[in-house]
């Protein structure tokens, strides 16, 4: 019986991803490099552990940009990208239902709270959720189970229990190695890239009321 789920935020909530490769993409091309989306796909739902953007054009390309302006350059780009995105299709659908059905509802992300809370408080739904879990909580981000174990330690429940939502192959990584049944929307970026094994793929949750996902997939997951 599900009694949770559990969903990630950058892409899944709202597509804060695809806003953030195109603002690397197009700064890289200013000096003459082609970031290409398998390279930045690197630091897709994780930390900037393995590929750091903002650096990489200074480290592996020696080329003697000010980290500090180009930082505040991408972020700026990033910001007025995200006027114009909002919630994910079929989220707020999926928030009510949960609600309404009495699961108890986390998230698990590789992004700080403030940055989580900046966008969960424009978006106002931080009253559907019992907990979150960042990467202010614990040790290690995504691809590392710890969040997934966090989140259901947190909500009380077993991982049999619960449904995460992700959209990154880092995510489903992490939701998977974690013992959850798993089911990824991928969002613009995230469609093209390959994803490991274990989890079900739907086109989109606008598509698909809680109860499809608990009938239809969690025993084709599980």
């Amino acid at each position: 019986m599900i009694k949770a789920i559990i969903f990630d935020f950058d892409g899944t909530i709202i597509d804060t991803e695809t806003a953030w490769y195109v603002a690397f993409r197009d700064a890289y091309k200013e000096h003459g490099i082609d970031l290409t989306l398998e390279k930045y796909s690197e630091c897709l739902g994780t930390s900037l552990h393995s590929f750091d953007p903002y650096t990489y054009l200074r480290t592996r390309h020696n080329i003697p940009i000010d980290l500090d302006e180009f930082r505040k350059s991408i972020q700026n780009t990033h910001t007025k990208m995200m006027e114009s995105e909002s919630i994910r299709p079929g989220i707020l659908n999926l928030l009510d239902e949960a609600k309404e059905a009495g699961l108890k509802i986390g998230l698990a992300t590789s992004s700080h709270m403030d940055w989580v809370k900046k966008f969960v408080n424009l978006l106002n739904i931080d009253d559907y959720f019992d907990c979150y879990c960042t990467a202010d909580s614990v040790k290690n981000v995504k691809p590392d189970p710890e969040l997934y174990h966090q989140a259901l330690d947190r909500l009380g429940v077993k991982a049999s229990e619960a449904i995460a939502i992700e959209d990154s192959p880092n995510g489903s990584r992490a939701a998977v190695a974690a013992g959850i049944p798993t089911i990824v929307a991928k969002n613009t970026i995230t469609s093209q890239l390959p994803f490991s094994k274990g989890h079900y793929t739907i086109d989109s949750l606008e598509n698909y009321t809680l109860t499809d996902l608990v009938e239809n997939f969690i025993k084709k997951i599980g």
